[in-house]
């Protein structure tokens, strides 16, 4: 029988060191050693000067074996195959949580628009999808289909016309389910290989893998820091850390429920969060109680059992005004508000990458089918990055369209201000615009 037994982190907001405890069990920063970025490093310049055979000699290094570029590819037809092959059942599920994302992820698009001055001026936004991007499907401990829906079916919603899937699965019967998401999601390409060399091959391109203009997708801590280090060659939509989720709860919910929920971010990985706010004492202890008894059923209990003790908090506020202060700290992944009246409490909620409203809104059913991508800010970046969307993967160029009337009044404004800042010849090209010094 597993240890069901498991020391928590408790925290109180009225003691006076509660802040600096807490910033001490988040650990946000984000501590790379000088290995990792070396490794890494090294990766990013041996695929960007060999391409190809780069790719193929780390996918066998640290992967599985591969002859050619021709064995990582899965072509749009074996998507397809995958996606024939897979349960009724299965497909069902797939294709009800492709249509709820698609159906919310359209509600996002942004449309280009214009505004014309007495003048006749004309001044506006062009909004036009990337033309290529690349999505990472995180793989290794477990393979995610819903990764692949919630990163691609965003990108085909915007325009994007080519999506480059990458997922470090081979094709076969274990990664099934991952190939026939890419199959109802709209990917282009989609190539079996992973880390610090596929972030490479997408922000570079290779023989066989063209350069995309911008990557998507979380990963380990080698395809967190290769994003880090080629951003501004291509796009990144941001830098992902473990899995979080805080709740706030006002006592009344089942702790069997809140205790599950806390478990659902833990199994992640060892170095998930699961923090737990309510101001009852009496309610904490009953999770807790739930937490033991349940624990030993799970069949990821070791990893629950590792997070929760190192990383999982327990914190007891006032009320539940002082909770929604501690949770915009804390700046969570997913927060799952948990009480009578949640509309309530939204207002008092400024940075949160998900919130999930009620009783009945499971983190959970945000992960796979509710609607939303479940690409999220993690590590208190929710503090200045949003929810992947639609948005990622549109640009937004700006129009101007002065007329003759117009660019003589902006001219004059335009010169004075280039002069007061030396720049000549800005100012004369605004001046060459007016009346009085046509020639």
């Amino acid at each position: 029988m597993p240890n069901s037994n498991i020391t928590l982190n408790r925290l109180n907001t009225s003691e006076p060191d509660f802040e600096d405890r807490l910033a001490k069990l988040l650990q946000r920063d984000m501590i790379v050693s000088d290995e990792v970025t070396t490794i890494v490093s090294d990766i990013l310049q041996q695929v960007k000067t060999r391409g190809d055979a780069a790719v193929l000699e780390y996918t066998n290094q640290f992967d599985f074996g591969a002859e050619s570029m021709g064995d990582l590819l899965v072509s749009p037809e074996l998507m397809q195959e995958a996606l024939d092959s897979i349960s009724k059942e299965q497909r069902d599920a797939l294709s009800h949580a492709a249509e709820r994302i698609r159906a919310y992820h359209e509600k996002q698009k942004q449309e280009s628009w214009t505004y014309k001055e007495a003048d006749g001026s004309v001044y506006g936004q062009k909004i036009s999808p990337l033309k290529r991007v690349g999505v990472y499907v995180p793989g290794g401990k477990a393979n995610y289909p819903s990764s692949m829906l919630m990163l691609a079916i965003p990108a085909q919603v915007a325009g994007v016309k080519e999506i480059t899937a990458t997922v470090p699965t081979i094709y076969g019967e274990e990664g099934r389910l991952v190939f026939a998401a890419a199959a109802l999601a709209g990917v282009t390409q989609l190539y079996t290989i992973g880390g610090a060399q596929a972030i490479a091959a997408l922000a570079y391109g290779t023989q066989t893998i063209e350069k995309v203009d911008k990557i998507a997708g979380p990963g380990n801590i080698f395809v967190t820091v290769a994003k880090k280090l080629v951003f501004g060659e291509v796009g990144i939509d941001m830098i992902a850390g473990p899995s979080e989720l805080t709740i706030i709860c006002d006592g009344k919910t089942n702790p069997d429920w809140i205790a599950m929920d806390l478990f659902s971010q833990a199994e992640h990985d060892e170095q998930a969060q699961s923090i737990l706010i309510a101001s009852d004492a009496s309610f904490l202890e009953e999770v807790k109680r739930s937490i033991d008894r349940l624990l030993p059923t799970m069949s990821r209990h070791e990893i629950i059992c590792e997070s929760m003790s190192k990383r999982g908090i327990f914190i007891q506020v006032r009320d539940l005004q002082e909770a929604a202060q501690v949770s915009n700290l804390i700046a969570p992944e997913h927060l799952e508000i948990s009480v009578e009246d949640p509309d309530a409490l939204l207002d008092s909620i400024d940075n949160a990458g998900a919130i999930f409203m009620g009783r009945y809104s499971a983190e959970a059913l945000g992960d796979y089918c509710a609607g939303p991508s479940h690409v999220l800010p993690t590590s208190g970046s929710a503090k200045f990055f949003s929810a992947l969307g639609v948005y990622d993967f549109q640009k937004r160029s700006s129009i101007i369209n002065c007329s003759e009337a117009g660019a003589h009044v902006l001219a004059g404004t335009a010169s004075i201000i280039a002069r007061n800042e030396r720049l000549e010849a800005h100012a004369l090209s605004a001046e060459y615009r007016l009346k009085h010094a046509d020639k």
